[in-house]
């Protein structure tokens, strides 16, 4: 009886201490829950939080951390993932490459990128991705860096399906025909996270897409002399599993991260190590 009373003293601990680091955490990300919900989410804040110390203590090269997508479940966590996959080929030519590639190539330390973006609760990450390979090319083309609005994509692409998802293709074929190629400034459409009313003729363009290209599908030597060669690249990555919805630093290396499942549009910006 002592032993259990020990035993029991110890858990309803463990259970006011995480409580507390779950309270923390829902003032931090701006969260709250009563009743019921606030039991399930403890709950999987609880089961997130094991899985996060075990990780860590297995020195598996990145960090996992309590992040916004802590209280969530996996299904939820994937809803926020916009990038909706099609088999279909896109019209746009693939140029490979024969070229010798470089060891690493970072366009970070170039200046080239803008700024790291916040796609927020909406599956826009489509939009993101189009938008940021489009500034990076406007930079290196101007030398100025002008933010453009993923806004106007998700309010505008007919093709795509705002916060529900999309394609980075058809985001451009779209602004190619249907808005002379050019972009809105973000200034002049800012980012809601909310699918709205397409108001393009309202704001102030920048910019001018005329064409784009395609990598080879499965060459990595492509990808990255066109990382190098043209700019940073519109991709698509598998961000479903668990340790990703948890991410938190280091080089990210999933063994169980699909090569042809993809769900998430991003942009890359270099390679190497």
């Amino acid at each position: 009886m002592f032993l259990l009373l020990i035993s029991l003293s110890s858990c309803a601990y463990y259970l006011k201490h995480e409580e507390k680091s779950f309270l923390s955490w829902m003032r931090a990300n701006n969260q709250f829950y009563t009743g019921d919900e606030y039991q399930i989410r403890f709950g999987i804040f609880l089961s997130n939080l094991r899985l996060i110390k075990e990780h860590n203590s297995n020195n598996k090269g990145f960090t996992v951390g309590l992040n916004r997508f802590a209280a969530y479940t996996p299904s939820e966590y994937k809803e926020f993932l916009g990038f909706r996959m099609k088999r279909a080929k896109s019209d746009a030519p693939v140029k490979s490459s024969k070229k010798k590639i470089d060891f690493s190539f970072d366009w970070r330390t170039r200046g080239i990128i803008c700024s790291v973006k916040d796609q927020g609760q909406c599956g826009s990450c489509w939009a993101f991705s189009a938008i940021e390979a489009a500034e990076s090319s406007y930079v290196i083309s101007t030398g100025v860096c002008v933010l453009f609005s993923a806004q106007n994509l998700v309010d505008c692409v007919t093709t795509c399906s705002g916060c529900n998802g999309g394609l980075m293709t058809e985001a451009y074929d779209y602004v190619m025909q249907n808005q002379g190629g050019q972009f809105c400034r973000d200034d002049s459409y800012p980012y809601t996270a909310v699918e709205g009313t397409c108001k393009y003729s309202d704001a102030e363009k920048v910019g001018r897409i005329l064409r784009y290209i395609n990598i080879e599908e499965g060459n990595e030597d492509d990808l990255c002399d066109k990382v190098k060669d043209i700019g940073p690249v519109a991709v698509a990555i598998d961000a479903s599993n668990w340790s990703f919805q948890m991410y938190s630093s280091g080089i990210y290396d999933e063994p169980s991260c699909s090569p042809t499942n993809l769900d998430h549009g991003v942009l890359l910006v270099g390679y190497g190590i």
